[in-house]
């Protein structure tokens, strides 16, 4: 039999820090495989501010909460090493959402299974340029903000895993680009590394202020935050504009619903369009996007900086980090 070790949630985290107060690491005896299921040895793990709602006992969010007891999911990459279903092979590099787990076991059509291309130089692209924060970032500008050459895109959180491909593909679609984070590490990799047209350094500028500065105001906001970015960003909105709400990572530490934007009103002042989209929404079409992100990646417009994390024992650690903003880029954990 082969020992799988795996991450328990045991209670609902209060805030984003010291989460071994609520997750366990444990090990487990590997069951057989049922009909239908496959088995991943995962090589890297996914680290999403998304999940942190999952540990919630929120019902109200875009999937049920994971119940006390259970095994903590994300999004896994790694090798099939059994299966029981004959479209993922063993051997066959895959992505799906599985364990927190050094051996992840899952239904394909119940985890977005799906085989990847193995021939990628940096596998870790999967979780990048080609991964599904590129796909978020990619409907996110092109479709739900509508961004159009010339026009000004916002991007908060814009040194993360979503954010920062958000600014690339604004800008290779001919957008100028304003990127909001916090410190002046990430504004410079913003400006030096994705040629972003602005940097924004909320934590020691007036975001409002900056804002004013673009003539003719902002026409499209890909946020990812909420809360008070979202309150400096509305003002300063261009009439007609288009608000995409990829996350509201400023809420994800409450058990509660966050309150609504204190400057609700230039949504009606501006005339402004907003709208809020997630993953699972377009997950079977990803073939769709591959193309151009796999164009773009090949020409050197669409990257992914990662934040990696040695162990499936420091899981945690690479988790408070991204959720702190102690990374810049994708946070991931190799196991």
């Amino acid at each position: 039999m082969t020992t799988c070790h795996y991450w328990r949630l045991d209670r609902h985290p209060h805030g984003n820090t010291d989460f071994s107060q609520y997750l366990t690491l444990c090990e487990e005896e590997l069951a057989p495989l049922g009909d239908g299921e496959v088995r991943i040895a995962v090589d890297y793990l996914s680290m999403d501010a998304g999940t942190r709602m999952w540990m919630s006992p929120r019902t109200d969010g875009y999937q049920p909460p994971l119940p006390l007891g259970s095994k903590m999911v994300g999004l896994c990459l790694g090798r099939v090493c059994e299966t029981r279903d004959p479209a993922f092979p063993e051997g066959a590099l895959v992505r799906g959402f599985g364990q927190w787990a050094d051996y992840a076991t899952l239904t394909p059509s119940l985890a977005g299974l799906e085989i990847v291309d193995d021939t990628i130089a940096d596998p870790r692209q999967h979780f990048g340029a080609l991964g599904m924060n590129a796909w978020t970032a990619y409907v996110g500008v092109r479709e739900v903000a509508a961004v159009k050459p010339g026009e000004w895109l916002a991007v908060s959180a814009a040194a993360g895993a979503t954010g920062s491909l958000a600014c690339q593909v604004g800008r290779n679609l001919g957008a100028k680009v304003v990127g909001i984070a916090g410190g002046p590490d990430k504004c410079r990799y913003l400006l030096e590394d994705l040629g972003c047209d602005m940097a924004i350094d909320y934590r020691s500028e007036d975001v409002e202020g900056r804002l004013a500065t673009v003539e003719g105001g902002i026409n499209a906001f890909f946020d990812n935050v909420g809360g008070p970015i979202l309150d400096a960003v509305l003002p300063n909105m261009a009439h007609y504009g288009r608000v995409a709400i990829c996350g509201l990572v400023a809420g994800y530490d409450n058990d509660a619903p966050m309150p609504g934007p204190a400057r609700f009103d230039q949504i009606l002042m501006r005339r402004l369009r907003v709208e809020g989209f997630f993953i699972p929404d377009f997950l079977e079409r990803g073939a769709e996007f591959m193309p151009q992100l796999r164009q773009w990646m090949d020409e050197g417009k669409l990257s992914t900086r990662f934040d990696e994390t040695q162990g499936l024992e420091h899981v945690l650690v690479a988790y408070e980090r991204m959720l702190t903003g102690k990374n810049i880029g994708k946070a991931i954990v190799k196991l």
